[in-house]
């Protein structure tokens, strides 16, 4: 459940998105602040200290990318952009620039607020040091701490580099990580291009880790974008 009378900062030039979402957000228990310029966002952002904001890009005074810059240079908030630009290199820049998450208008409201909770989770759990993540989901248990990765009890043998992108997958559980983060810090900033590499060992982990590419539990594509370890608790251990 999200933290209750968490704030959600709408940034969007529509009023008639502004108010459903109102209405969706204040209707989960959720207090809303609406913005309908990026200007007045970071305002807001920074005079209210929003739990997570929701970014449209199109916005009347700037664009959205740049907000969503602004915003990182400050606070390190969970951001979703919602958007209608579906374009592959449009959600790669965003996701690449800090933001946490990227939904595509129109949207299913019930799927935005899965998101929404998804992150405040995530954002709760934050607090604890690197390492001592331990994640469970759908028989799946990683120890970071341990680096160990157990599967029903049964001890998952992992490569190197499976390792690492499941560790990082782990680390931003619920989120999208986009292929070229995870190809500059696995295999170094020589190889943000080569895709390929990634697709064989996220192939090879689904192996072992029993998930179906078709209708995966645990290792979400997002085509062209990314990957997202899907999660139903992800909890921070001492």
């Amino acid at each position: 459940m999200a933290t209750e009378r968490s704030r959600i900062l709408v940034i969007d030039d529509e009023p008639q998105i502004r108010r459903f979402l109102r209405i969706s957000l204040v209707s989960q228990n959720f207090a809303v602040s609406e913005a309908a310029t990026g200007r007045e966002g970071l305002s807001l952002a920074v005079s209210q200290a929003p739990d997570l904001v929701l970014l449209d890009l199109g916005l009347p005074d700037m664009d959205g990318q740049r907000v969503l810059d602004d915003l990182r240079r400050a606070s390190q908030v969970p951001v979703i952009v919602v958007s209608v630009r579906e374009q592959e290199a449009e959600k790669v820049r965003a996701l690449d620039s800090g933001a946490n998450d990227y939904v595509t208008k129109p949207f299913g409201i019930q799927e935005l607020l899965a998101r929404i909770r998804a992150l405040l989770r995530q954002q709760g759990s934050a607090g604890s040091g690197p390492g001592t993540l331990r994640l469970r989901r759908a028989g799946l248990e990683i120890d970071l701490a341990a680096r160990s990765v157990t599967l029903k009890g049964d001890v998952v043998h992992l490569t190197p580099k499976e390792y690492a992108v499941l560790e990082r997958l782990c680390r931003h559980a619920g989120r999208v990580v986009t292929q070229s983060q995870l190809l500059r810090e696995v295999w170094g900033p020589t190889h943000v291009d080569d895709t390929h590499y990634l697709r064989i060992v996220v192939s090879k982990l689904r192996h072992k880790l029993g998930d179906d590419p078709q209708g995966p539990r645990l290792l979400q594509t997002e085509a062209g974008v990314g990957y997202r370890l899907l999660v139903d608790t992800a909890e921070a251990e001492s």
